[in-house]
Parts: C-alpha cells; sequence; structure tokens
C-alpha cells in the first residue's frame, strides 16, 4: 500500500497547483463535449437514414444483379446461334464417314472445344447428330451412340426447333435443391430447318450460375433461385441449412400466376423478417421468373453494428477522456514541476511572493541565452562539415528556390568571405582502378576516392585561401576555389592542377583528368558550374593518361564533329553471341572498342557508341524472349555504361556482366524447350505407332521444323527419329508374335507395316525373320517345359 499512498500523494500535490487545475479542466472539457455531442448526433440522426440508404441501396443491387444475370443469358443465347449458323454445321454434316474422314472429325472436335472455351458459363458442349449410318455425339471429341436410351435423350432435343431452353426431368431426390439438373439450352442442326437433324446441346456450370444468383443477396445471405413457366425451380443458392423458405416462396408465387410481373415485399418466417424481391425475364421460347429473399438483419446489420460499436466507443471515449486528461494535464505539468523543483534547488524563489514560476523561467531562460551564444561560438570546428553539406544541396538542387541574396547572405553565415569573390569549380577524375597493375587495396571506388579527396585537400591546403572538396564516391572529387575578383590568375589553377597530378600519380598510380570552369561571381551558378565541369570532362581522350581540360580556352560543346560506328562489327557481335561463342564474342568486343579509338578519341564520341552496342545486345536479348529485368536482377545496365571509362573495363564488362549471362540464360531455356518437344514426340509415338507417322507430320504438329526437331531427337534420345520408331513397332511385333496366334501379315499392319517391308526390316533388326523368331521361341519353351 505504501507505493499507492505516494501515488495518491502526487496527485493531491499537482492538484493544488492552479495551472494544473486549469489545465485538466480545459483539456477534459475539449475531449469529453466533441465525442458526446458526435456519439449523439450520429446515433439519433445518422442511423435512420443510413438504413433507409441501406434498404435502397439493396433495391439497387438486385436490379443490378438481374441486369447482369439477364445480359450473361442474352450473349449466351446469341452466341450459340450464331454457332448454329456457321457454315462447318451444314447438311453435308450427315453424310460424313467420321472414321475415314478424320480429319473432318477432328475439326469439328477442335471447334467445340474453342466454344466450350468462349463463355465462363459453359460447363460442356455436345452435338448430337441424327446420322442414317448411326447416330452419333461430339463431346467434344467423336462418339458413337448405341444405347438406345441414351439416343431417346439426345433425339428429344431435335423436336425442339431453333432455340430452346428445354426442362430436364429432375432426380428421384428433386427436394433436394442441390441435387437439380443444370441449366441447358440446345439449338437444332440444320438451323431454321423443319426437319433437323440433330442439335447443339450447351450445359452451363452449376457453380458459375451460382456465382451470378449470389449476386442478388447482400453478403451472401438468404436465398435466390429462378422459376420456369412452369414454376419448377430451375436453379439456387441458399445459405440456409433447409430449403423450407425456397419452397414456401415457389408456392406463394405459383399463387400468384398472372398477377403482377414483378415486385418487392416483406415476409415473416420462422424467426426472421425477409425483403423478397421478384420479376420476370424472359428468354427465347420461355419466360422465367427470379426470386431473392435476404434477411433484413443482413442488410442493416451495419449500420445497426456500427451504431452500437459508436454508443460503446463514446462512452468508453468518455471515461478514457477523463483518465486522459488527468494524465495529459500530468504530462503538460510535468517539465515545469520538474524545471521549478530544479529552480528550488539553485534558490528559494517562493519565498518571493513577488515572482510566480514563469516569472523565474523567464528570468533563468536570459541567463541561458547567454551562455549558448558561448557554444555556439564552439560548433566553428564544425563549420567544413557544415560548407560541405550546403554545397551539396545547392549542387542537387535543393536549394533552388533560394534567391541569390539569400544564399549569399546563408554563405557568408558558414563562414565564406564572397564579396568581390569569383568561384571556380575543378573536376579531378581519376582513372585506371580496374587495370591489372592497380593494388587490390583500390578496387573499391569509395575508399580510392576517399583518398583522391583527402590528397586534393592537402594540396590545395597550400595553394588557395578559400576552398571546399566534394567527394563524388564515383572516383571523381569536386573543388570549389574562390578568389578575389582583382587576383584572378589561371596560371595558377593550372600548376595546381599538374601538382595534384604529380601527386596522385606517385600515391596511387593512377591517371587524372582535371576539368577546370570558367570563373563565375553568381552563387546560384555554382551548380552550373559543376555541372559544365561534369559534362566537360566527356572530352578527354578516351586513353588513360593525364589530361587538363580549360572550359576557358576551349569550347568542346560546340564541337560538331561526325561521329563514327563500325555498323559491320556490331553484326558480327551479334552473330558471334547468337552462335554462343563468349570468346569470340570478346575478342570481337576488342576489336569494336579499338575500332572507335582508332577513329575517335574524345570519351563523348565513344561513349554513346558503347551505350548503342549494349543497347543493340538488349534488343537481342528482348527478341529471344529473355526479360532483361530478370537476366540483369533489376539492376539499370544504362546507368551502370555511363559509368564505365576505361576500354578494358568496358570489355570486361559486357563479356561478364551482360553476354555470358545472356548466353547461359539461352541455352537453359533452349534445352528446356527441346526436351520437352522431344517427350511429347516420344508420347505420340508410342501412342500412333500403328499409324502412318512422318518426321514432318510431328513436326508439324509439335510446332517445329523437322531438321530441328530430328537433331533434338538425336541429341536428347540418343536415336534418330525413324530408328526410334522402328524400335518400338519391333518391340510391339516381338509381344504379338510370342503371345498372340495372329497371322504375321495381320502384325505387321497392327505395328504399321505393310507384310513384305515387315519381314526385312524385322530381320535386319533381330537377325531372323519373323516365323523364325516365333518358332524359335516356341522351341526354348518346349524345352523348358519338358520333365526332367
Amino acid at each position: 500500500m505504501f507505493p499507492f499512498l505516494q501515488h495518491i500523494k502526487k496527485m493531491t500535490s499537482s492538484w493544488s497547483s492552479q495551472f494544473f487545475r486549469k489545465s485538466f479542466i480545459l483539456i477534459l472539457l475539449i475531449a469529453f463535449i466533441p465525442g458526446l455531442i458526435s456519439g449523439i448526433g450520429i446515433y439519433f440522426i445518422g442511423v435512420s437514414k443510413v438504413e433507409d440508404e441501406l434498404k435502397e441501396l439493396h433495391k439497387t443491387q438486385i436490379l443490378q444483379g438481374v441486369d447482369n444475370l439477364n445480359s450473361q443469358f442474352d450473349y449466351l443465347e446469341m452466341a450459340v446461334t450464331h454457332w448454329a449458323f456457321t457454315p462447318r454445321f451444314n447438311i453435308q454434316i450427315i453424310d460424313f464417314n467420321y472414321v475415314q474422314q478424320f480429319q473432318e472429325t477432328r475439326e469439328i472436335s477442335q471447334t467445340l472445344f474453342t466454344l466450350q472455351g468462349s463463355h465462363p458459363l459453359i460447363e460442356k458442349i455436345e452435338l448430337f447428330i441424327d446420322s442414317p449410318q448411326q447416330p452419333i455425339v461430339f463431346r467434344p471429341k467423336y462418339n458413337v451412340i448405341t444405347d438406345e436410351q441414351e439416343y431417346d435423350y439426345y433425339q428429344s432435343f431435335t423436336t425442339h426447333r431453333n432455340i430452346t431452353w428445354p426442362s430436364l426431368p429432375q432426380s428421384a431426390n428433386e427436394k433436394d435443391i442441390e441435387n437439380l439438373q443444370p441449366l441447358i439450352l440446345t439449338h437444332s442442326i440444320l438451323a431454321n430447318s423443319n426437319d433437323p437433324f440433330g442439335s447443339m446441346i450447351v450445359t452451363l456450370d452449376k457453380e458459375m450460375v451460382s456465382q451470378l444468383l449470389w449476386t442478388l443477396t447482400p453478403y451472401n445471405q438468404g436465398v435466390a433461385f429462378l422459376l420456369s413457366e412452369n414454376h419448377e425451380i430451375l436453379a439456387a443458392v441458399n445459405s440456409m441449412e433447409d430449403d423450407s423458405l425456397i419452397r414456401y416462396l415457389q408456392g406463394q408465387l405459383s399463387e400468384k400466376r398472372g398477377e403482377d410481373t414483378n415486385g418487392t415485399f416483406t415476409l415473416e418466417f420462422g424467426e426472421e423478417t425477409y425483403s423478397v424481391s421478384y420479376g420476370k425475364m424472359n428468354r427465347i421460347n420461355s419466360e422465367w421468373t427470379y426470386i431473392s429473399a435476404s434477411p433484413m438483419s443482413s442488410i442493416t446489420s451495419p449500420i445497426v453494428l456500427i451504431s452500437q460499436i459508436i454508443i460503446v466507443v463514446s462512452l468508453v471515449g468518455l471515461i478514457i477522456a477523463l483518465f486522459m486528461s488527468w494524465f495529459a494535464s500530468k504530462r503538460i505539468y510535468y517539465p515545469i514541476a520538474k524545471l521549478m523543483k530544479q529552480l528550488e534547488t539553485d534558490e528559494k524563489w517562493s519565498n518571493n511572493k513577488d515572482e510566480d514560476e514563469f516569472t523565474l523561467i523567464e528570468r533563468k531562460y536570459k541567463q541561458l541565452s547567454k551562455e549558448s551564444l558561448s557554444l555556439q561560438s564552439r560548433l566553428s570546428t564544425h563549420l567544413p562539415q557544415l560548407k560541405n553539406s550546403f554545397l551539396l544541396q545547392l549542387i542537387q538542387g535543393y536549394l533552388y528556390h533560394y534567391s541569390e541574396e539569400e544564399l549569399h547572405e546563408r554563405m557568408e553565415n558558414f563562414g565564406w568571405d564572397i564579396d568581390n569573390h569569383m568561384f571556380v569549380v575543378m573536376d579531378i577524375q581519376v582513372l585506371g582502378l580496374h587495370e591489372a597493375n592497380v593494388n587490390m587495396l583500390n578496387q573499391d571506388e569509395s575508399i580510392a576516392t576517399s583518398a583522391v579527396t583527402k590528397i586534393i585537400e592537402d594540396v590545395a591546403e597550400h595553394r588557395f585561401h578559400q576552398f571546399n572538396v566534394l567527394n563524388f564516391y564515383d572516383l571523381s572529387t569536386g573543388l570549389l576555389i574562390l578568389y578575389p575578383r582583382e587576383q584572378e590568375n589561371r596560371k595558377s589553377l593550372h600548376e595546381f592542377a599538374e601538382k595534384a597530378m604529380e601527386v596522385l600519380n606517385k600515391v596511387l598510380q593512377m591517371q587524372v583528368t582535371i576539368t577546370i570552369s570558367k570563373p563565375d561571381d553568381k552563387v546560384k551558378r555554382i551548380p552550373s558550374l559543376f555541372e559544365e565541369v561534369r559534362q566537360g570532362k566527356q572530352y578527354r581522350n578516351f586513353e588513360n593518361e593525364n589530361q587538363i581540360i580549360d572550359l576557358q580556352q576551349i569550347n568542346p560543346f560546340s564541337s560538331s564533329h561526325q561521329m563514327h560506328y563500325p555498323f559491320e562489327m556490331e553484326r558480327e557481335i551479334l552473330q558471334a553471341i547468337r552462335i554462343g561463342h563468349i570468346k569470340e564474342t570478346e575478342n570481337l568486343i576488342k576489336q569494336f572498342i579499338e575500332e572507335l579509338m582508332s577513329k575517335e578519341t574524345k570519351e563523348i564520341n565513344i561513349q554513346p557508341a558503347i551505350t548503342q552496342l549494349f543497347g543493340s545486345i538488349q534488343h537481342e536479348i528482348i527478341y529471344s524472349g529473355i526479360h532483361p529485368y530478370e537476366l540483369f536482377n533489376g539492376k539499370n545496365m544504362f546507368e551502370e555504361v555511363a559509368k564505365i571509362r576505361e576500354p578494358d573495363q568496358m570489355t570486361k564488362w559486357l563479356t561478364k556482366e551482360v553476354i555470358t549471362p545472356f548466353i547461359q540464360s539461352l541455352e537453359a531455356k533452349v534445352n528446356m524447350k527441346m526436351k520437352q518437344l522431344v517427350e511429347e514426340v516420344c508420347s505420340y509415338l508410342h501412342s500412333h505407332y500403328m499409324e502412318d507417322i512422318s518426321l514432318d507430320q510431328c513436326a508439324e504438329d509439335a510446332g517445329a521444323n523437322p531438321y530441328t526437331l530430328s537433331k533434338a531427337f538425336k541429341k536428347i534420345i540418343g536415336f534418330n527419329f525413324i530408328d526410334y520408331l522402328t524400335t518400338i513397332r519391333i518391340e510391339k511385333a516381338k509381344s504379338l508374335l510370342l503371345q498372340t496366334n495372329m497371322k504375321i501379315s495381320d502384325i505387321a499392319e497392327q505395328v504399321g507395316y505393310r507384310h513384305s517391308y515387315f519381314n526385312r526390316i524385322f530381320k535386319k533388326h533381330t537377325g531372323v525373320p519373323p516365323s523364325q523368331f516365333r518358332k524359335q521361341h516356341v522351341a526354348n519353351q518346349s524345352k523348358t517345359n519338358r520333365p526332367m
């Protein structure tokens, strides 16, 4: 109990403060009154209106569901009518010999397969033809009807002319809604004929029809069903345990026959009140009735639940508001109490009746302000980092909206003296990091760039009074130099550049390109100066050598030199990639770059050529069906190729990062496709070895050319196509010779050979004619069975 008493004592102490009491009452009113008003208003004003809106929304949902259901059936009727009038189902199909004219049989089956997949409501399509020779039915494959009862079933559909929705006889357990027969739509063949000889029978998917019917009920609660003209149930969905509601509504609507075609009413059934909607649907040669019955609780349950939640939440909110107001007040007063406790330790302010808490805080604040000024002076040691951060923001465009005067003021606040001063920017780019003679410690670009930055700082410190070095972490460093306007000396900038080159060559053993900008006196021009030197360094000679590019002495951007591109060598590279020769491709790329460098000397001319070559290779990758995003693991390869500035690195990068993964992926893809192709053909040969089979026919069926199929067969199976087919036939012939008494001529036909040719090919593969093979087996078997 002791901690609890301490807590009560603290609460009493806080309440004694006038500031705490006022804060608590104000926060309590702010938290309490809006919640109370909104809770009461929402419950008593919004609930009834939202309930009406929900009921109206339910009616609209039913109408939309009926429209959707009607349109689906309309579309299906139109589609079936269109199919029945296709030229393929003309009078000639009754006289076909579907066994001999197997091509026609196959095309009819393929047509029915296509029609079966053309609409989501279709479960299956059957074509019945009452042929004089023998009645047949396509399901969608060819079948002969031999059962008389089955024939009567299909013959019953030919009595309907044109298109109709016939009613099927229900099962013995027709009281079970789940066992209803599926809906069927039929169309006579020949269409518009007075004497149809067949019919197209479309069976609807019960599951898909049920999904459409569920759209007539909210939240899939209640029942929905369709009635025929005879008030028989065609299809139904039910979320209840039994079908009593459906049977009751079926009887009610039977009594209303001839009255209103549609309407809405409420129904008390069991312990629930239902909203019932019904209406007519005009179908071809038929008129259906739709019925939807939904529990009122399922329609209004969202708003009832929400209103209850609002009441509970409002009450809980009021209780929470009381406690939170107390704790919020404590929290607000806590820093003041803590501060006052600290101030009481330093001086007994409570003895001074003229000073309250805030008067003392104000006095102490002034004292602390003076102390903060001294602390600010200590921050001057961090100015270099702050300057660099400001410059990076300026270069990256984050300070673009600042005016020249505002930027001028901010730079002065950071310690720059910029009055009557000029700005010059240098870009120091090091090269040769990826050459073989470079120390492995320097292979990390960030480490190498940090070393360059440190060296440039050391060299610049002895030559310039105001400067800042920026590390770009990509083997390049930026240098901003400020010098008085009257002391402009271009020669000193060149001397600094030469000294920096000398030190970098000696320490890092890397070549350097230094680009010097034109001078400018505007702060807002500093980002442009950095951009100009970044672009200007692209006019360096592409070979790795020390270079100084002074943008004041030359204007590289005005160059109109015509670009050279070796298109013939590009075609050779692409051809080498297509045939999968990685080493040859690498040599051709080296020659490609050497050809460029023999005609061009500037990076700005060579870099686009390399980018164009990569683009052509990527086009080849896309054309092969491989997605570059997956091949390169989502990397931006155009961005990477733009960063490469060394010939050897370009060759290695294209070979290792682009060409090798592509060829490996392409080979894996081709091998898998060929294996699948050969497996399909082998399966076909085992099933159809007795037919007249050729390599060209199998290639055409598989969608490949004969040469590719033959080559793949030899590579994967180890036999060529003919030898593999012959092996299958000979093994089957052996089995028939040993296990049956069939004549050899019959066996020859059974395995797909003429008698005379069968004898020759059998003897070639087994060493003996078929008759002798059978005799030897019989003799061996007799010896085995002879008693000892």
